[in-house]
């Protein structure tokens, strides 16, 4: 597993970038805070478009600052890809054209990425002879991408790849940045302020606040804290890894094996054995002191109160312990209050829907 060890600071006019410390780069790594937190930033001092007075970098073995040395690698001699907010396309060029430049800035014995898999793995083929005044803001993101991915990049840097596009656009592209993690083994640190993005893609979490990394670790274990920003969003989400169990071709459906039971969920096609992480929303989780009978919920699981926060002025979240597997759930407080919410106590949790969010 490759890892990327940093150490920057940085003074600003709002706040002083200060980061230390070593993370696993694998997957894709999320960059996650408010507006202002430092997370450009932090990717631009990576990448090298900042240069801090006090500055360490190193990529996988690979040093690319030491400021106590002398030592600074420049952008452009950094083995890294580069997507901003903006796709940044040459606009005078086709979008073909577009991908030879990335294509021919990498020596012919580096390349490790051919055009037609990049071409295929972003769908823009029907793309290739159009402008990018011809594009819309999804198509156009989707061509950026492609392009950094043909420099045959050690690690690929996206600032809010998602931000400038309408739901519709962002619905689009969103499948595609799944493929990327699915069948390339490149590493994404991925910034954004959007948490149903970071559920959705990520790997591993850095939680910024006022230039500082605040906590990091596994995204599985964070999504579920209460005292963290994504379980206090309307998206909070537990993310489970399980595995195919197999199918039921009568009722089209899927069924999967984690540890706290068996998850049902619509037919997909995923071969018997296959890793697969799932969204459990706490929205959709209700919660019952009876085991249920007699329901059209297909997913329930005896659970366990480990936790639980007020949110003011009418709901109560709750982390909750599925055989090992943590899920969270929000509730009404008169809810709450009629189940005798405490510690320990032991309920069963109905699951509403259930999110395939990708092959792991």
């Amino acid at each position: 597993m490759s890892e990327i060890a940093i150490r920057f600071h940085l003074p600003l006019s709002e706040f002083s970038l200060e980061v230390n410390l070593a993370f696993p780069v694998q997957g894709v790594t999320a960059i996650f805070g408010s507006s202002g937190s430092g997370k450009t930033t932090l990717l631009r001092c990576i990448a090298g478009l900042e240069q801090p007075p006090a500055g360490y970098c190193r990529m996988d073995g690979e040093l690319w600052q030491e400021s106590a040395q002398g030592v600074f690698i420049p952008t452009h001699q950094r083995s890294l890809g580069y997507v901003f907010q903006e796709a940044s396309l040459f606009a005078h060029l086709t979008v073909a054209e577009n991908l030879r430049f990335g294509w021919r800035r990498t020596p012919v014995h580096e390349r490790k990425i051919e055009i037609d898999q990049v071409i295929g793995l972003l769908g823009i083929e029907p793309l290739l002879r159009r402008s990018p005044a011809r594009l819309s803001g999804g198509e156009r993101q989707r061509v950026a991408i492609a392009r950094a991915l043909l420099t045959t990049p050690r690690l690929l840097l996206m600032d809010e790849p998602l931000s400038a596009l309408d739901s519709a656009s962002k619905a689009e592209i969103l499948p595609f940045l799944e493929r990327l993690h699915d069948e390339l083994t490149i590493p994404i640190l991925y910034v954004s302020h959007a948490s149903d993005e970071v559920l959705r893609l990520a790997d591993h979490l850095l939680l910024m606040e006022a230039g500082r990394v605040t906590t990091h670790g596994p995204m599985v274990e964070l999504a579920t804290r209460l005292d963290l920003q994504l379980a206090q969003s309307e998206s909070a989400s537990a993310l489970v890894n399980a595995i195919v169990e197999g199918h039921d071709d009568h009722y089209h459906l899927t069924y999967l094996r984690f540890s706290g039971g068996r998850l049902t969920v619509s037919r997909e096609n995923l071969e018997k054995g296959h890793p697969v992480r799932v969204a459990l929303h706490a929205k959709d989780i209700s919660l019952t002191l009876d085991p249920p009978e007699r329901t059209s919920i297909l997913n329930s699981f005896a659970v366990t109160v480990l936790a639980f926060q007020s949110e003011p002025p009418a709901r109560t979240l709750i982390r909750l312990d599925c055989h090992g597997t943590i899920l969270l759930a929000r509730i009404t407080w008169k809810s709450a209050e009629a189940l005798g919410i405490t510690v320990g106590k032991k309920l069963y949790a109905q699951v509403k829907a259930v999110a395939l969010m990708d092959s792991r």
